[in-house]
């Protein structure tokens, strides 16, 4: 039994859709790659979060005299 041929919806080209492959259905193997980023990054910074924390409580709690 043959593999369905899809099209990608980010690059319309057609692939055929594999059991296991990684990532969306919808998306050939190439537009299926993680793309780096270093957002994960600055996600993970405790001094950073604890900054925006700060900065958020101070706008929203703060007494307008």
């Amino acid at each position: 039994m043959p593999f369905p041929i899809r099209t990608c919806a980010i690059c319309s080209e057609e692939f055929e859709l594999r059991p296991g492959k990684p990532g969306f259905a919808n998306r050939c193997p190439t537009c299926s790659e993680p793309e780096d980023t270093d957002e994960p990054k600055e996600r993970l910074d405790p001094e950073a979060n604890q900054a925006r924390r700060d900065a958020m409580r101070n706008l929203l709690y703060r007494k307008d005299s």
